[in-house]
């Protein structure tokens, strides 16, 4: 029991706490999700789907050996960065492919699938992207995951990153490296029984080398009837305790679609209503809330 206090006391020294929020921007965050979910479009029908969104596309690609799909858009001087999320085996793979790896690029550890996905479209997309203008970055669930992580390529290599807004993403990296990429513009929206963004879940192993998996950037939580709620640091990585103890159902897959988060955001386009996060978790008689 000492020993797990300890731990404890460890890991809430060295993470950040919940800061205060600004309101989200709605309808950014609106577009942002027609285009993740262009994404799953055949190629022959993106880009008159983007024309419509008053999108021009630049350059559109499939990673041979990931089977990662992206496409590059342009709009009122903005470059937007896509990425598709799971749609294949290969696809999954990444996803399986969990170890924590040194990235000697960021200097960080990141998930060794994730990674691999991000770096292969990071070579690809280079010949393409302006240093002149603004990036936005989106992306669905794998898409998502290397969407941040392309972020921290682009930010590093002097991109100017103006905005990362990813839907359903699972985690990428682990606390050092969040806290190394604290100031990347990003805003994770998720729903509440979508379970990717709470894996990879928490390992005992990983608390002990206090080298657990952790988010970065504002988690917008999806609550349905025009409500919302917003969390990050240490409050959103314990939301991960409680997939533990469940079984994943047909309503964990549904929760992830990006039809349902479609539906959810078309929800609070107006008269949006912000609900204060609660954890309803206690350590050793302290509240989290």
């Amino acid at each position: 029991m000492l020993k797990n206090k300890l731990i404890l006391l460890c890991i809430l020294i060295v993470m950040p706490f919940q800061l205060a929020f600004a309101a989200p921007d709605f309808a950014s965050i609106k577009a942002q999700a027609k285009l993740s979910d262009d994404t799953y479009l055949e190629a022959n029908t993106l880009e008159q789907r983007l024309q419509e969104q008053g999108q021009t596309l630049v350059h559109q690609s499939l990673i041979p050996a990931s089977q990662v799909s992206y496409f590059l858009s342009s709009a009122d001087g903005v470059q937007t960065l896509a990425i598709r999320g799971t749609a294949n085996l290969e696809n999954a793979m990444l996803d399986l492919d969990l170890e924590l790896k040194p990235d000697t690029v960021l200097d960080i550890k990141l998930h060794q699938g994730f990674g691999s996905g991000a770096k292969a479209v990071y070579e690809d997309i280079k010949p393409f992207l302006s240093k002149d203008q603004p990036i936005h970055l989106t992306g669905h669930s794998l898409g998502g995951a290397i969407a941040v992580i392309l972020a921290m390529y682009l930010q590093k290599e002097g991109y100017s990153v103006e905005q990362v807004i990813t839907f359903g993403q699972p985690k990428v990296t682990n606390v050092t490296g969040a806290k190394k990429f604290d100031n990347l513009p990003l805003i994770r929206v998720v729903t509440p029984n979508d379970i990717v963004p709470l894996v990879p879940p928490l390992s005992p192993m990983q608390i002990r080398d206090l080298d657990i998996f952790w988010h970065m950037g504002e988690e917008v939580i999806l609550l349905g009837n025009k409500k919302f709620t917003q969390t990050n640091g240490i409050k959103s990585m314990l939301r991960a305790t409680k997939f533990t103890t469940s079984i994943p159902s047909e309503k964990n897959l549904q929760a992830h679609q990006m039809a349902t988060y479609l539906k959810m955001i078309d929800q609070l386009q107006t008269s949006a209503k912000e609900i204060p996060y609660k954890t309803d978790i206690n350590f050793f008689g302290f509240s989290l809330d």
